[in-house]
């Protein structure tokens, strides 16, 4: 029995994540930067980072240079709806067209208000420009001011995994694929940091009700 047990959990991983890349999507912003971000909503709202839709250096881009690389490798564009630089969360809206919309699969929502340490979790993106990666780790603690957290007063998701450039923006989701945070920073060796799936969801409900929530404090980028 022992003996299929890792082949069995192997075969369980890779279909997690071939689930997930089903809603991961790269966001690019001219020759300025580039992350990961997931497909919220099947009407076209897809969720990064401010940081990743800033370049990397604190600046709003400039609407024409955004675009979103679908999972199937359309290039679409896309506006910014609204973002935050105090959480690192942007909304954004991509094109739909024909068979473009298709491809608009929403990632399902998990519970990130009752994260366990111990809990096994996988973070996805495109770090150093490599497609669909994924990294797989535990939780170490979650909710506000965490010991590994960077600065004081936000909620956190902070897991044992590392993140690299381009996991930014990107889905960290629980061992059933659903979405319990997005991908944010690293805070020390082998401590990566992720913005809670609810805080997401209340940013995003803002935005839909005209709130672009934009404000301050920009934090430590990936």
């Amino acid at each position: 029995m022992m003996t299929t047990l890792l082949p069995e959990l192997n075969s369980d991983l890779g279909e997690l994540a071939d689930r997930v890349r089903r809603s991961l999507v790269h966001v690019s912003v001219g020759r300025r930067g580039s992350g990961s971000g997931v497909v919220f909503t099947s009407g076209g709202l897809v969720v990064t980072n401010a940081h990743v839709v800033s370049g990397g250096q604190g600046r709003s881009s400039q609407t024409s240079e955004l675009q979103v690389t679908m999972p199937g490798g359309a290039a679409v564009k896309a506006v910014l709806l609204g973002k935050n630089d105090g959480i690192d969360v942007a909304v954004l809206k991509v094109e739909q067209a024909g068979e473009k919309s298709s491809e608009l699969v929403p990632i399902e929502m998990g519970d990130s208000k009752n994260l366990r340490a111990g809990q096994r979790v996988m973070a996805m993106g495109h770090p150093w420009g490599v497609a669909g990666t994924a990294v797989a780790g535990i939780v170490i603690g979650a909710g506000p001011d965490l010991p590994e957290a960077p600065g004081t007063g936000r909620e956190w998701v902070a897991v044992d995994l590392a993140l690299r450039p381009g996991h930014s923006g990107g889905p960290l989701v629980d061992h059933h694929g659903r979405l319990i945070g997005i991908s944010t920073i690293m805070a020390g060796l082998e401590v990566g940091m992720a913005v809670p799936a609810h805080v997401i969801q209340e940013f995003v409900a803002k935005v839909v009700a005209g709130d672009s929530g934009a404000d301050g404090g920009d934090p430590a980028l990936v």
